[in-house]
């Protein structure tokens, strides 16, 4: 199968942002084993990002849930960041 199509079924929305298939916190180990590249980084980033304040909104102040600065990690597992950053990315998805 495709890696594409076996992603399709890998996909979440608001307000509890778990995977449909398995279930999991989105994006899902699916999602987080994609063999990464500069090309799909870039992908994934114009994606991704989409979900951030949707997802912030949703999910921060839940009890024991993620805080805004988790929740930009989480969804941007792919590129390194520091506390700082993810902090200062939350900020501007709010």
């Amino acid at each position: 199968m495709r890696p594409a199509l076996a992603l399709e079924r890998h996909c979440a929305a608001g307000p509890t942002w778990r995977c449909e298939a398995d279930g999991e916190p989105f994006p899902c180990a699916a999602w987080r084993g994609l063999p990464l590249d500069d090309h799909l980084r870039g992908v994934l980033l114009a994606g991704f990002t989409l979900f951030l304040r949707p997802a912030i909104r949703d999910l921060r102040g839940r009890p024991e849930g993620p805080t805004p600065p988790q929740i930009v990690r989480r969804f941007l597992w792919f590129l390194p960041m520091t506390d700082e950053e993810a902090r200062a990315t939350a900020l501007r998805y709010r």
